[in-house]
């Protein structure tokens, strides 16, 4: 692509139409008799684990700003989508073509202030229209949580299912009042985790013996325990949601963050010819904050 391509232009009609159709031949082929065995034998069910696996892929490639590739992964999501439509076209489902139609149609209609005559102004504006064309869409709902995959990751569903409450007016007025509902959750799961004395208040240090973790051998009161954490994680989610920050995203950067961190001990060790499993958790404290000095100085 030219470094001159400016925004909102469509790509050259002769030569999307070429490398598309010559995409849908590919995989067509692969689902032919004379195809790839693999590919011929799967369903759109068979194949879910993987649309999900390259979504998160396409995911970490955008972290890591690469156009190579993020380019990479948006093929193999691509992939994903012109695969599950050869096999609905070979099922007589529907095939690529309904889907790009489909999808083509419901920008339109999602977007009137752009193809019509509405208004808009803020990004407000555009969420209102899109509400309001989505919910003549999707008739047949008769909750206002329908609507929400089943499968969507935990935290990024608890986040969804608290946005649609809240657009029919079931919200926390302010939402400072969310850290004091998160206060009364952990209370709950402080009298779960210590039922029977005090919550000892010990400050997070290294430089004391490790205390082995006592089994929890009730099974009630490891139902229990679930479920007050359950509130504590559901409680943190709206508080992303109030402050427009994705859960979901917030937690995979930290999950990164401290593998990132984890893996300079790892190297420090090694440049003192020690295993991880020889140091001990002092020495390893160590590193993991100089790894968090050497974030700060590359900022």
């Amino acid at each position: 692509m030219s470094n001159d391509h400016q925004q909102g232009i469509p790509p050259n009609a002769e030569r999307v139409s070429n490398v598309f159709v010559k995409l849908c031949e590919v995989i067509a082929k692969l689902r032919s008799p004379e195809g790839c065995p693999w590919d011929r034998v799967q369903t759109l069910k068979s194949i879910k684990p993987y649309t999900l696996e390259e979504t998160y892929e396409l995911l970490e490639a955008i972290d890591t700003d690469d156009n190579e590739n993020i380019k990479e992964e948006l093929g193999d999501v691509l992939l994903q989508v012109m695969l599950d439509s050869q096999i609905a076209a070979d099922e007589q489902r529907f095939d690529v073509i309904d889907v790009i139609e489909g999808i083509t149609e419901k920008m339109i209609h999602r977007h009137p202030h752009v193809f019509g005559e509405a208004h808009a102004e803020t990004a407000d504006d555009v969420r209102s229209h899109w509400e309001k064309q989505k919910a003549k869409e999707k008739t047949s709902r008769n909750s206002a949580l329908d609507g929400i995959p089943v499968d969507l990751p935990a935290l990024a569903k608890a986040a969804r299912i608290q946005k649609k409450a809240a657009r029919v007016g079931y919200d926390f007025p302010h939402r400072a009042m969310l850290f004091d509902k998160l206060r009364e959750e952990v209370e709950e799961l402080k009298v779960e985790l210590y039922p029977n004395e005090e919550m000892p208040e010990i400050s997070a240090a290294v430089d004391m013996k490790p205390v082995p973790d006592e089994p929890i051998n009730d099974p009630e009161r490891q139902d229990r325990i679930e479920e007050e954490l359950g509130d504590v994680l559901f409680v943190l989610a709206n508080i992303a949601r109030r402050w427009d920050v994705n859960p979901e995203e917030a937690l995979r950067r930290s999950n990164k963050k401290f593998a990132g961190r984890f893996k300079h001990i790892e190297r420090g060790l090694a440049a003192q010819s020690k295993s991880i499993q020889q140091a001990t958790l002092e020495e390893m404290e160590a590193l993991y904050q100089q790894a968090k000095k050497l974030e700060k100085a590359a900022e």
